[in-house]
């Protein structure tokens, strides 16, 4: 028979598990470089911008700049959604079988 208070426990268990989650993202730092270290950029695990720094060289290539900060953030948000993703994955496969299943 299916037992709501038990559901409501799990619920409440998969709630704190997720809390948890987001604040251990949050806490990781992710650095990336681009075009050889001309421009560096750090993120958080939220994908917020915590560091940013830009060689004097590049300040007169406005064009050259630009692409090295797209590429810079993009390979940025990939480290962070990848790390999400896997720690999610993680999450859900520590808590087992919820629905008890087949043994």
């Amino acid at each position: 028979m299916f037992d709501m208070g038990e559901m409501g426990k799990m619920l409440e268990g998969m709630q704190a598990n997720a809390e948890k989650l987001k604040a251990d993202l949050a806490s990781k730092t992710y650095s990336v470089k681009a075009g050889g270290g001309l421009v560096e950029l750090s993120v958080n695990g939220n994908g917020e911008v915590i560091d940013l720094v830009i060689d004097e060289s590049t300040l007169s290539d406005k064009d050259m700049l630009q692409i090295l900060l797209i590429g810079a953030i993009n390979d940025a948000n990939k480290m962070v959604q990848t790390n999400q993703q896997q720690s999610a994955m993680g999450m859900l496969g520590s808590m087992g079988n919820p629905f008890g299943g087949a043994k």
